[in-house]
């Protein structure tokens, strides 16, 4: 039988993000990072599991050449580590969850053996001593978080030096003993400044040289950070923002600077995007943009939150429209000013109710 290629990428300090910072917005983080080094499969991996926090992937039958292993692995270190960079470079929300999530680090580990199978509930999932072995190498005297480990005896069948150096790859021998057993092992740690990670630009900030044109406050009996909460999450805005179909967005991303979301009205569909513009030390800011609204070019409205307490803030939604022709301005005095701050002063008493209604 051939041998089989066992892969297991693995997010370091996991069990510590999620136990000390806000739960749904780390989970939403580990989901995002498990997504990208999916989508970094190059090598035609099978997903055997998501085990929490790690990618249990196999190849049947086949081992790939030693170059196309060490891109594969050098291909999920460098998307890894630049989510975690977009991340940190796009981030509006201050919880600890995202303001940590850049700390997070990544081991992968890849194996070789005759593997067999289960059938659970229709999916195959391999089994047997080397699919337990690539498990317990995970769990090595490897003083770092950040690394890829490859097993002695893949490196033999690959015919991988085992004092292998590129830009990239630093590789030392290593062992531990496992049930008595010693499993041998090449190790190289990842230098994250030595991938080619993607150069991200921050997300669009914006500026005005003008007033608002429609300014609308209110007092919230809430923290600033929840406030702030319940408006970036879209999981909420249906509970108070009314008269829309649906909102359509990614139910596994924390909003960032970038992110893009949908409102369905009357079956039509305005997009919108996350945007910023400067504030005040203290103040936690988040913007939209749309270019969707008929006869006008752009519509940007900033919802401004100033603590006062601990327990209180205040709200201030902004709301700027940009129009480049003598019918659009016309338009927009006439119809969309009125309409637009009628929205807001339902969305801010509905947005209100709904923080009482959650206390």
């Amino acid at each position: 039988m051939s041998k089989s290629l066992l892969f297991i990428p693995d997010i370091s300090g996991f069990t510590k993000f999620v136990q000390t910072t806000e739960v749904e917005h780390s989970q939403h983080v580990i989901a995002e990072l498990l997504e990208v080094l999916i989508n970094a499969n190059t090598q035609e991996l099978e997903l055997a599991e998501i085990e929490g926090d790690a990618l249990f992937f196999y190849k049947e039958g086949e081992l790939t050449s030693q170059e196309r292993l060490l891109a594969q692995i050098e291909t999920m270190f460098t998307a890894f580590y630049g989510h975690l960079k977009l991340l940190e470079k796009n981030r509006i929300c201050p919880c600890y969850a995202c303001a940590t999530a850049h700390n997070l680090q990544l081991k992968i580990v890849a194996h070789s053996g005759d593997i067999k199978f289960l059938q659970v509930q229709g999916n195959r999932k391999p089994f047997g001593t080397q699919v337990i072995e690539a498990h317990r190498l995970l769990k090595n005297s490897i003083d770092s978080e950040n690394y890829t480990l490859i097993s002695k005896d893949l490196a033999s069948d690959l015919e991988l030096p085992l004092y292998y150096q590129s830009k990239v790859f630093r590789f030392k021998e290593g062992k531990d003993i496992y049930d008595g057993r010693e499993l041998k092992y090449i190790y190289s740690l990842i230098d994250s400044e030595k991938l080619n990670l993607n150069s991200f630009t921050q997300a669009k900030k914006v500026e005005f040289a003008v007033a608002p044109k429609i300014t609308l406050e209110k007092r919230f009996p809430i923290a600033a950070k929840s406030l702030l909460e319940y408006i970036t999450n879209y999981h909420y805005r249906h509970h108070w923002v009314k008269g829309v179909d649906k909102f359509e967005y990614n139910e596994n991303e924390v909003t960032r600077l970038g992110t893009e979301h949908v409102c369905v009205i009357n079956g039509k569909q305005l997009n919108f995007v996350t945007v910023t513009k400067d504030s005040e030390p203290g103040q936690l800011v988040y913007g939209e943009l749309t270019s969707d609204v008929p006869l006008v070019n752009q519509v940007y409205q900033f919802y401004i939150i100033t603590p006062i307490t601990t327990t209180e803030c205040n709200l201030r939604l902004e709301i700027y429209w940009q129009s480049n022709s003598i019918p659009k301005k016309i338009f927009s005095y006439l119809v969309l000013g009125k309409t637009l701050k009628r929205n807001g002063t339902k969305a801010l008493e509905g947005l209100l109710l709904f923080v009482r209604q959650k206390r």
